[in-house]
């Protein structure tokens, strides 16, 4: 369980993590070494996964953003999975319930290319026998502090 002084460290680097150990120390009111091994044991306990850079993918000339709900004969799950982790243009990918199996989250840089990720590359992943296509037209809200989620849940 995270304490206080954890969610305060996740929520700077949140915000920044290219922030400096004296920098998110002194935000969070530790000397630099105790802060580095509070930061040093949220990643060796997997809370912090790694750190990476936020990309808007229509500046980049990645237009059209979609949502792919796909179901597949599960004997071949494995190989889809698999699959899907080696694609390019699948940002995300989900088993759920429901009606579908899976639920992707993909990019393209125009409908020609939506068109052949669908017709060409997607529907011919292993096990796939249906696909039902949604488009983004703008995204509303693109991520959340885990560290306000926590304090939220906490109440």
């Amino acid at each position: 369980m995270l304490d206080a002084l954890d969610r305060k460290i996740i929520a700077a680097l949140e915000r920044d993590a290219r922030i400096s150990f004296g920098e998110l120390a002194e935000e969070v009111g530790l000397s630099k070494t105790p802060c580095w091994k509070r930061v040093k044991a949220l990643e060796d306990a997997g809370v912090i996964r790694g750190y990476s850079t936020r990309i808007d993918p229509a500046v980049i000339g990645f237009g059209i953003e979609a949502f792919i709900q796909v179901s597949i004969d599960f004997e071949v799950s494995d190989a889809f999975e698999a699959a899907v982790k080696r694609h390019p243009l699948i940002r995300r990918c989900h088993a759920t319930t429901g009606e579908a199996d899976y639920l992707l989250q993909i990019v393209t840089v125009d409908m020609r290319a939506l068109d052949r990720m669908l017709r060409v590359e997607l529907s011919r992943l292993p096990g796939v026998r249906r696909t039902v296509t949604s488009m983004a037209m703008r995204e509303i809200k693109g991520d959340i502090s885990f560290a306000d989620a926590a304090a939220h849940a906490l109440r």
